[in-house]
């Protein structure tokens, strides 16, 4: 087959970054210089008034403000390479490659506090309340602050729409005047077809449009929370009661949730960076607008090339004398597909 289209770096753009990719980067920064302040704070606090559990807390908070750094570290790299040639689709889906390296820490730490927890419920440590209840109650505002600051980030939608076309060896249907004309009249149909089929799918929650990078570092900003408030409860309890399993089970509870939330993240990214079909509602949908015109769409490929952005291989196999330009047209109605490479072939060829 025959390339039809420009070089891709001179043809058109291949950033495919999330909507707001800017505003999350700074907001990922201003969250890490919280979490520093706030490391430093405890850490030098707990040296001069000699508490063991204000520098622990100090360090906890440091690799949690490193998780956050590697999120702000891969917006600002994914802005600074998004043109760089030597990404063939750009540097879209680095957030899903820094989610998912998240996502591996978030698991190591869920088993670190689930061991730590064990060991205590079978060989109980003393707990000095008066100091560990404030530490927790500081640490979960600190998170919280850093919830607000980080929200509003985590979704992004991208519409830019780029094609390449690729000609069957049947015949250079480009030449045909009354490809053109068939063209035109299959517009209108397609249109509607296709904008119907976008008006139910963006009613539906999906996750192409998920900026996975930002959704990493609210969730361990939420897995801190989560661990702060089971904590102060399990705290006072023990102080209430005389319970002191109290503390050690919440901890496991807190480790069952960041492992579930762990999961969660690695099953999302780990799909995308091999890129799997992010969508079969959407791939149906191409399919059904191929196919309408009684043609045969011999192969698709749609794979994420960053949040809001999809990249898509269309094959269609037709005994009519129709161009690629013919089924670009009929697909530009598809918001999210950013990159389309369509080849026709003869039917029988």
């Amino acid at each position: 087959m025959t390339e039809a289209s420009l070089p891709p770096q001179r043809g058109h753009s291949h950033v495919f970054l999330g909507q707001g990719h800017e505003r999350n980067e700074r907001r990922a920064w201003l969250v890490i210089a919280l979490c520093g302040a706030m490391m430093l704070i405890e850490i030098v606090g707990g040296i001069l008034f000699g508490s063991i559990a204000l520098v622990a807390d100090g360090l906890h908070m440091s690799t949690h403000a490193g998780a956050l750094l590697l999120a702000a570290l891969a917006y600002t790299f994914a802005r600074r390479y998004a043109a760089d040639r030597r990404f063939t689709f750009g540097t879209g889906k680095l957030g899903d490659l820094a989610g998912f390296t998240s996502a591996v820490v978030l698991a190591m730490i869920a088993l670190l506090i689930g061991y730590e927890a064990v060991s205590r419920l079978f060989a109980p440590v003393p707990i000095r309340f008066a100091q560990a209840i404030p530490i927790a109650g500081l640490g979960l505002l600190v998170n919280l602050a850093s919830a607000w600051l980080l929200s509003g980030g985590a979704h992004g939608h991208g519409h830019a729409h780029h094609g390449h076309a690729h000609h069957g060896h049947g015949a250079d249907h480009a030449h045909h005047d009354h490809a053109a004309e068939a063209r035109v009249m299959a517009v209108a149909e397609a249109q509607s077809r296709t904008a119907a089929f976008e008006e139910h799918h963006h009613a539906q929650p999906d996750g192409h449009h998920r900026d996975n990078n930002m959704r990493a570092a609210v969730v361990h900003v939420m897995a801190d929370a989560a661990v702060s408030v089971l904590v102060i409860v399990g705290l006072l309890l023990a102080r209430l009661f005389g319970w002191m399993w109290m503390d050690p089970l919440a901890g496991i509870v807190g480790a069952c949730v960041i492992a579930s939330w762990s999961y969660g993240l690695i099953r999302d990214t780990g799909a995308i960076l091999l890129d799997m079909n992010p969508d079969q509602r959407l791939a149906q949908g191409i399919r059904d607008v191929i196919e309408s015109g009684g043609d045969e769409l011999a192969d698709l490929h749609l794979w994420r090339l960053g949040p809001g952005h999809l990249g898509a291989i269309v094959a269609v196999n037709t005994a009519k004398p129709r161009d690629c330009a013919f089924y670009r047209d009929r697909l530009a109605s598809f918001r999210s597909l950013s990159h389309l490479t369509v080849e026709v072939a003869a039917a029988g060829a």
